[in-house]
């Protein structure tokens, strides 16, 4: 539902520009279609050099208990070095969302995050963040491109815990974590308007 919701929204934005040519982009995360993640995004030209780029993922798994439940949004300005939409680019963003995980085994520890944890407690919360990125686009046709980009950053979050992913009681409340470390990858199929 959020999902049909969140690309409702983008595609008013779309509806509210102009039409020129390769002013408006719809693209999809490959990486993110590949861990069954729904995502959808739109990128707009603002200046010869300049686009926005909103982009959004929404999960709702639950899968032999295993709970895997987010959405986030993360919109991003971008600075492309030739023409937008084609080559090199640098971008700044934004990240932000909810999430609700749990009964995941999943044994390892990343930059500080233990996802042990995951496999007997569950966690909700909420995140917000901001990175830099760098990226590249190729041009396959007229419509077509496809871009790889890379951002590293920071998110903070805040979540409780719960002995189990259905059930339980809470035995964390509001605790905090910090995060420094990859915040995007992409590999972005384009279309563009």
């Amino acid at each position: 539902m959020k999902l049909k919701k969140l690309a409702t929204l983008l595609l008013c934005l779309i509806a509210l520009l102009p039409a020129r040519g390769q002013d408006v982009a719809i693209k999809t995360n490959l990486l993110y279609d590949a861990v069954l993640t729904p995502n959808i995004g739109v990128e707009i030209g603002l200046a010869p050099k300049w686009t926005l780029d909103v982009s959004g993922q929404v999960n709702n798994w639950k899968v032999n208990n295993h709970l895997w439940k987010q959405w986030v949004l993360q919109p991003e300005a971008r600075y492309w070095l030739c023409q937008r939409f084609a080559g090199h680019f640098f971008a700044a963003h934004a990240i932000g969302g909810q999430y609700n995980f749990g009964h995941m085994d999943l044994p390892f520890s990343f930059l500080g995050t233990d996802f042990r944890e995951l496999k007997d407690h569950r966690r909700q919360g909420w995140m917000v963040g901001a990175g830099i990125g760098y990226g590249y686009s190729w041009i396959l046709d007229r419509h077509w491109n496809i871009e790889a980009e890379i951002g590293i950053g920071w998110i903070y979050t805040r979540y409780d815990t719960y002995r189990c992913a259905d059930c339980g009681k809470k035995i964390k409340d509001n605790t905090p974590h910090n995060y420094f470390g990859p915040t995007k990858a992409a590999v972005n199929i384009i279309y563009l308007f």
